[in-house]
């Protein structure tokens, strides 16, 4: 197990990734800030000097979403779609991942979880891969790093959230 920052990264078995991660926000505000494309701009960004160009969702079972990053210091871009399979809001989305330049083998998916208890809400997303060793690869990508940036984005942007409806 490892805890970057205020991330849990575990592996459940040889073909899962969890991570798991507490926002000080009701879940329905979790649930939207991981659904509108508006607020995924702000905070899936992954590690400094990315940026999210394009973000569309058609949020229904059966329904795509397509995300692609750029990274201005090189102009490098990174995409990726998938289909929504499960939508149970405000609590539990599972959808596909595929990377438009593959880098580990097969389609993975992922299931997200909301938990909330006395204000507060657990996340646990689980990437289920084709393989143990496309799972291997994407945990030596370093990819806790960028998740755990894109975690402090999503929870500095909830804070804020909240502060400006209490001050209302």
């Amino acid at each position: 197990m490892k805890n970057t920052s205020n991330l849990q990264v575990t592996t459940p078995n040889d073909r899962e990734i969890a991570m798991t991660r507490v926002f000080d926000a009701p879940r329905e505000l979790v649930f939207e800030a991981l659904t509108k494309p508006e607020l995924l701009k702000r905070w899936l960004l992954g590690p400094d000097g990315w940026s999210l160009d394009v973000c569309e969702i058609d949020l229904k079972v059966g329904g795509t979403y397509r995300y692609v990053w750029r990274r201005e210091s090189t102009d490098t871009e990174m995409g990726m779609s998938g289909v929504y399979r499960e939508i149970a809001a405000p609590e539990r989305i599972v959808a596909t991942e595929v990377f438009d330049e593959p880098w580990y083998a097969g389609e993975a998916v992922g299931t997200t979880v909301l938990v909330e208890r006395d204000g507060k809400t657990t996340l646990t997303n689980t990437m289920l891969y084709a393989s143990k060793e496309a799972r291997d690869g994407v945990l030596q990508s370093g990819m806790e790093s960028g998740v755990a940036a894109s975690y402090d984005r999503l929870a500095e942007i909830l804070a804020s959230t909240l502060a400006t409806q209490g001050s209302r």
